[in-house]
């Protein structure tokens, strides 16, 4: 298992659009994608998940990630955060 905290920058948080994105990076891979936000923990796999979350602007999260390509995965959904989400 690995974990990693990250901010979101995204003026708008983890709306529809972001969460999109941030869950096919997550769906690309076989290990599971979690995240930790307060005393949350949701599916990164899961838009309902993601937006339930409520995450905003400057928020922190823990990705954590656990299986077989958990390192790829890892660094995909911290490369895929810092680059905005699409925005």
């Amino acid at each position: 298992m690995v974990r990693k905290e990250v901010t979101i920058y995204n003026p708008t948080g983890l709306h529809l659009r972001p969460a999109g994105i941030f869950c096919n990076t997550a769906n690309q891979f076989d290990c599971k994608v979690l995240f930790e936000y307060d005393d949350t923990i949701a599916n990164a796999k899961s838009v309902l998940s993601v937006l339930g979350a409520c995450i905003k602007k400057g928020d922190r999260i823990t990705l954590v990630c656990d299986g077989d390509d958990e390192e790829e995965a890892l660094k995909a959904m911290i490369d895929e955060v810092e680059s905005g989400l699409g925005e």
